[in-house]
């Protein structure tokens, strides 16, 4: 059977309608709803938030940098994973000009929580822990409600 309407050519240019003649689809959720946030985002919120909490009693923090990374790296090219626990969290000593820095891992927090509120907890504990190695302080000086559940 021959087929009297020859198929249409595919136009050049991208597509400006789904067949169903309702436009592009476009994002979800606009940029200002937290649903469009990432979850690096999201972490990083959470960590600024615990930063802005400490600085309130320890203005001195204004001077550290606050960092977010992935995963730890190995030290140097020759090291190997050790049987030790992965780090949650680190700091970098000031030198040279370069502030101080704390740096909290983002995977292995995620990893080791469940929710928002077990995460928020967990990365505010970190920040605590960091900023009292960083101060030559104990925890609970840094935070009174340091440890309380």
């Amino acid at each position: 059977m021959d087929n009297p309407v020859p198929p249409r050519a595919a136009p050049a240019g991208p597509r400006r309608r789904d067949r169903h003649g309702r436009g592009m689809r476009g994002p979800v959720a606009p940029p200002q709803v937290p649903l469009a946030a990432s979850r690096a985002e999201v972490f990083a919120d959470l960590v600024q938030d615990s930063v802005e909490r400490l600085e309130r009693h320890w203005p001195q923090l204004a001077d550290i940098d606050f960092m977010v990374l992935e995963v730890p790296r190995l030290e140097g090219p020759g090291d190997e994973w050790s049987d030790e626990a992965v780090p949650l969290g680190g700091t970098v000593a000031a030198r040279e000009g370069r502030p101080a820095r704390v740096v909290v891992y983002r995977r292995p927090v995620e990893i080791r929580t469940k929710g928002r509120d077990e995460r928020a907890a967990l990365v505010h504990e970190i920040v605590v822990e960091q900023v009292a190695e960083l101060l030559g302080l104990t925890p609970e000086t840094v935070d009174p409600r340091y440890g309380e559940d």
